[in-house]
């Protein structure tokens, strides 16, 4: 099974809790004013790598919490992702995914699309909702404009409603 990727960075503390693995995926049709990677939105850029080559990668990062699918937007490529996301969390590691989609969007579009449901299903975090530049706020952990939530996505598809999700750590120094 092969993924379409932008790239891959084996250590980030910005793009999800603790030191993590992020991938960038391939091809975004949001398309985002001020988008931070506008070079992923090419659904026919980037490189094709094998989901042994990532698991590789993954393997030999050491310290991480978890790894993080980036893009570009991840939904578009929910099959290889969500293999990976399982291979993931048989290591003990967490996922957290980043979309340019609403959560509630995600959820009506895997009544159609299955592959994205099962996708969702295996995201621990996912930080939604497009980009918007006049939302812009340096001071959010994880994300780039206040109109984007930080989701605990397990908790959330319990519920039946969004359940933001909040820092283990964060309570310690309060």
């Amino acid at each position: 099974m092969q993924l379409r990727v932008a790239g891959i960075t084996q250590e980030s503390v910005v793009d999800g809790p603790g030191l993590r693995v992020v991938i960038f995926t391939q091809g975004c049709p949001h398309h985002c004013p001020g988008c931070h990677n506008p070079q992923t939105h090419d659904p026919n850029g980037g490189h094709l790598n094998t989901i042994e080559q990532i698991l590789t990668v993954i393997e030999n990062s050491r310290l991480i919490r978890g790894v993080t699918f980036s893009g570009g937007e991840p939904f578009l490529q929910p099959k290889p992702l969500t293999y990976l996301a399982k291979q993931i969390h048989k290591r003990g590691l967490d996922i957290v995914t980043y979309t340019g989609f609403r959560f509630e969007e995600l959820l009506a579009l895997g009544l159609r699309r299955p592959e994205v449901k099962e996708l969702l299903q295996h995201t621990d975090i996912l930080i939604d909702g497009p980009y918007q530049a006049a939302e812009r706020d340096l001071r959010l952990a994880f994300r780039g404009s206040r109109n984007q939530r930080l989701i605990d996505v397990q908790r959330s598809l319990r519920a039946g409603r969004v359940i933001l999700w909040e820092d283990p750590a964060a309570r310690i120094w309060a």
